[in-house]
């Protein structure tokens, strides 16, 4: 018996590859073939259609890196084929091992209008069915010559992730360029035989159904004539009906088949080709849409959406009729399907907004789902913002390739730092390329955690990041599975469908608490320093620019830039995607983020100039404005009043031992002769911050060379070695005098310190300039602490997660680099340490026991500063960079919050006439108001978003400096919420009840 399966098996994979497939075009004529090398950048459609092109031939070489050509195919369908169904079959030079990663096309006719995108496992073009014989056929092919960059060994550093570096050699040989004559029979056939074949290597080795298929497929094969395939594919299919029409068991797993096609908003590939890939595979997919009733598409990512109403109008329209139908869905309520971890609270807020409210105004569309099954884990505070913004789903795949913990559940409730829950989905088929080929299904069926319980899955179905989406041959899988026996179940469905079964029918999952960390890519929280520094820099500059340009619209009338605003978050947004921050993408797209973030600047600083202009008034009084929610040295929390002249902070004095002494009357700070900082002595609690023995301050480099995904991982081993920085070039006074400035020589490389302590405050100020010329090093500022703690927080999005500092469980062990925003903190009870920083995200807390006889506990906190990956930047962080950070010795987690926010918003001084009121201001510390901007209608109503920030109940009173007409608390689209508990108001006063961590939102109508 086994024998006999073997030879079946055997028998049918070279019946299908050297006789059934080829027969699916039996007869073919070559086309002629021309070109056009467009001379730069891509062109428009209309300027690639009237290029005159030179004739080329199959099996010549073309394209060069990031090139576009328009090659023109013409020929005439031969008399005898008529009443034949004929395709153009068009090889640009596909690789079909790597659909997504190569050249891709998209088909024109003459007109310009789209036929369909060309990609390694989609090469065809129908003609006619049926032709009459004699048309005349001429094709366009916008054809991009994208370098393959992610070879079989992804690893190596290579100089093509830029068109200013990757040369001009061609990168591809044209391939096929014929008519043929397509077979439909034959090709039924291979997609009974490809099911049914995969099915039964599935099944139980002696279930007796894996044996009723085999023996139908060896009568199927034994009824092909090898020398008449397309004569005898009829036959051969009969003797296949039985097997394909028996129904599934009741018991059955099913699973909801999705057309999907991921596609990286950046990555191996600059912004500006993924316009095109989302093009090709719109076209794609609608045109799979006319031919295939039952299949259902979705496409995430407003900002994608976007790019093909603005680039592709021809497309476009295809697009608008098929959503029309219900056929090619909205899907995910995101601008872009983003990092989540590193994104600051109202950035990740927008990423809802800008999302939804495009599928809104465009299609009359609400997504209750979020679509994120690339994304590099989920930061704890995300449940909230997904219910804020009007949705309740979410899907994920990516926590599968988690490597030391498998996650326990497939569908659960997610719960939020503030005890929002979203029933979530993980896809048991473990991929977002799925093909509906059987090992697939069976995987999903055999890994589906919920066994007994549920019996949804969902299968994102077809090939991503210009693979071009779902193929025709996987609708005809979908076709015979659908209620097949011994297999899952395949249906096409919305998200939304989907999740509406899951949740009907296990009301009572499981809940996880807390983040979903991913065991993987943690070194995405640290790679390519300039994006992720031009990130915060954006938000914060944005956070600026709305609360000006409302307080002056509000009280002088200035006009508020709405479109201005409106471009700019977008543009945000869009680099948060998961390739970009993360840093994971080629030197392309990070040289580029670099000079948008500039820009982005740019426009900023202007938009907060003038509106602090037209709020200060001409005059020559010194203003201080204060962006930051708390108030600092006199001056309001959003508002504006005379500087105070503090003076400089303390003025360094010799150390006995050498070095220098820093000392306020709040701190007392030894650095010692090595630049290190070996006393932080709270003066006021009389308590030591730095571990004795220790120093803080400490840079320590370390080999980082992960065992995959250069840019993306840092693996734990790279601990074993550490070289710690300790020797100097320079140690002195800063030029300021009130400074102590280190300057260290490493490697190829140079680091300046300066040391600082404000007057009258506690912390102490670390700015640290490296300029950067590493190779695979990874870069860490030290601070161990004398401090006991089995926990620390982080803060996140509207709040902050906890962690613990030791590895009692694989599950913490894990968690050996994580990501803050804006701080850390760590206490004892009565007593606590804040690390604040300005723009690093990466880190870790160690904790270990002293032998010295002391036996207290020294637990370390190291901020991440820079990487030095080879993939897929050869140059990555290569460069100057420049870091603030400041250690808040006795913190509280209110400190923490309020130092955070102090060190991303200084000061800005304006001489002016007139101090500047706040719009709004809350009696309550705990309360941090986020955004303050006016409404984005253009009603002028003013909009107010805060959250409780140290995760207590609260029951703040905000009182507005502006006269108002109505209150409404909102979603985050600033539309009315039906249930929400309306606030006590009172003049002027509002009072609100908060839950911890709680986020609202209140619009204010204007008169």
């Amino acid at each position: 018996m086994h024998d006999d399966r073997s030879l079946v098996e055997a028998r049918l994979k070279r019946v299908l590859d050297e006789r059934v497939r080829p027969a699916v075009y039996p007869a073919s004529v070559p086309l002629d073939v021309a070109v056009w090398h467009a001379p730069g950048e891509p062109v428009p459609v209309a300027e690639g259609l009237a290029a005159e092109p030179e004739p080329i031939r199959v099996g010549a070489r073309w394209g060069a890196p990031w090139g576009t050509s328009w090659f023109r195919v013409t020929g005439t369908v031969p008399e005898e084929w008529a009443g034949r169904t004929v395709e153009a079959l068009l090889d640009l030079g596909f690789d079909e091992n790597m659909p997504g990663f190569q050249c891709e096309g998209l088909v024109y006719r003459p007109d310009g209008t789209p036929v369909k995108g060309l990609n390694p496992r989609n090469q065809w073009v129908r003609v006619g069915a049926p032709v009459a014989g004699g048309e005349e056929v001429r094709l366009h092919i916008e054809a991009a010559s994208n370098p393959v960059i992610l070879d079989y060994h992804p690893f190596l550093p290579t100089r093509l992730g830029d068109k200013e570096t990757a040369g001009s050699e061609p990168q591809y040989t044209l391939a096929r360029m014929d008519l043929a004559v397509f077979d439909e029979t034959v090709w039924q056939l291979v997609i009974d035989l490809e099911v049914l074949g995969e099915l039964m290597a599935e099944l139980p080795v002696d279930s007796p159904r894996r044996y009723e298929i085999l023996r139908a497929v060896d009568r199927s094969l034994d009824a092909v004539d090898l020398q008449d395939v397309n004569g005898t594919a009829a036959r051969a299919r009969e003797q296949l009906a039985d097997v394909l029409s028996a129904p599934a068991v009741p018991s059955a797993h099913r699973i909801s088949a999705v057309g999907h096609a991921h596609i990286d908003s950046a990555w191996l590939w600059p912004l500006r080709e993924t316009v095109r890939k989302v093009a090709r595979t719109a076209a794609n997919m609608t045109a799979l849409i006319e031919d295939r009733p039952e299949f259902v598409f979705a496409m995430s990512q407003a900002q994608q959406w976007a790019w093909v109403k603005e680039h592709r109008p021809e497309v476009w329209a295809r697009v608008r009729e098929a959503v029309a139908k219900g056929r090619f869905v909205p899907a995910g309520g995101m601008w872009v399907e983003a990092d989540t971890n590193m994104p600051g609270s109202e950035a990740m807020a927008r990423q809802f907004v800008h999302g939804k409210r495009f599928f809104l105004d465009e299609f009359g569309l609400e997504n209750e789902e979020v679509w994120l099954p690339d994304t590099f884990g989920f930061a704890a505070g995300l449940p909230q913002i997904i219910r804020a913004a009007g949705a309740k789903w979410l899907l994920t795949q990516k926590i599968s390739w988690s490597r030391t913990n498998s996650f326990p559940h497939h569908t659960f409730q997610w719960e939020g730092i503030d005890g929002t829950r979203i029933l979530t989905h993980f896809p048991p088929v473990d991929t977002y390329n799925c093909a509906l080929h059987g090992s697939e299904l069976a995987h999903a069926a055999r890994n589906f955690r919920e066994k007994g319980r549920a019996r949804h899955s969902l299968a994102p179905t077809g090939y991503g990041d210009g693979g071009g989406g779902t193929t025709r041959e996987m609708v005809g899988r979908a076709a015979r599975l659908r209620d097949l026996e011994g297999s899952p179940t395949v249906v096409w469905e919305t998200p939304g469908a989907f999740f509406e079964k899951a949740a009907a029918e296990y009301p009572d999952a499981p809940v996880w608490v807390g983040e979903l960390y991913l065991e993987l890519h943690r070194a995405t929280l640290t790679s390519q320093a300039g994006t992720k520094q031009g990130n915060r820099r954006s938000e914060h500059l944005l956070r600026e620019a709305e609360l000006w340009a409302a307080a002056a619209a509000v009280r002088t009338g200035h006009p508020y830039p709405y479109a201005e605003l409106d471009r700019i978050w977008k543009t945000v947004l869009l680099h948060q995607f998961h390739d970009i921050l993360p840093g994971s993408s080629i030197a392309w797209v990070h040289r580029e983020a670099r000079a948008t973030y500039a820009r982005v600047a740019g426009e900023l600083e202007a938009i907060i100039a003038g509106a602090q202009r037209a709020l200060a008034g001409e005059g020559d009084r010194e203003l201080v404005f204060n962006s930051a929610p708390y108030e600092h040295d006199g001056v309001p929390a959003a508002g504006a009043r005379p500087s105070s002249g503090a003076g400089m902070g303390a003025v360094p004095e010799p150390r006995a031992a050498g070095g220098y002494v820093l000392d306020n009357g709040l701190l007392h700070i030894e650095i010692d002769a090595r630049g290190l900082v070996v006393s932080a002595r709270d003066l006021t609690a009389d308590r030591e911050t730095v571990a004795p023995g220790a120093a803080a301050g400490l840079l320590q480099l370390h080999q980082d060379f992960p065992n995959m995904w250069d840019a993306w991982d840092v693996d734990s081993f790279y601990r074993n070695t550490v070289t710690d920085l300790t020797d100097t070039d320079e140690i002195g006074v800063g030029a300021d005098g009130a400074s102590v400035r280190i300057v260290r020589s490493f490697g190829d490389s140079r680091a300046t310190q300066v040391y600082s302590l404000p007057p009258g405050q506690r912390r102490l100020v670390v700015d640290t300039e490296v300029d950067w010329h590493e190779t695979e090093k990874i870069l860490k500022l030290a601070f161990p602490l004398d401090l006991h703690a089995e926990r620390y927080a982080s803060e996140t999005q509207f709040g902050h997660v906890f962690r613990p500092t030791h590895t009692n469980t694989s599950w913490e062990a894990a968690k050996f680099e994580a990501c803050n925003h804006r701080f850390v903190h760590l206490e004892e009870p009565g007593w606590g340490v804040a690390l604040v920083n300005d723009a690093t995200y990466g880190h870790d807390v160690t904790r270990t026991v002293r032998t010295d006889g002391d036996r207290g506990t020294t637990t370390t906190v190291r901020a991440s500063l820079l990487r030095a990956p080879r993939f897929p930047d050869p140059d990555t962080d290569q460069g100057t960079h420049r870091f603030r950070h400041a250690l808040v010795p006795g913190a509280t987690i209110a400190d923490a919050v309020r130092e955070g926010w102090r060190v991303n918003l200084p000061e800005r001084r304006m001489t002016g006439a007139q101090d500047v009121a706040p719009l709004v201001t809350v009696d309550d510390d705990a309360v941090v108001i986020t955004a303050v901007k006016l409404a984005d209608d253009g009603s002028g109503d003013v909009v107010i978003r805060f959250h409780e920030a140290h995760g207590g109940r609260s029951r703040p009173t905000l009182t507005a400096s502006f006269a108002f007409t109505g209150l409404t608390t909102t979603d985050l689209l600033e539309r009315p919420l039906a249930q929400a508990p309306r606030p006590a108001c009172e003049g002027a006063r509002i009072t609100v009840r908060l839950r911890p961590f709680e986020l609202m939102t209140l619009r204010l109508r204007r008169p």
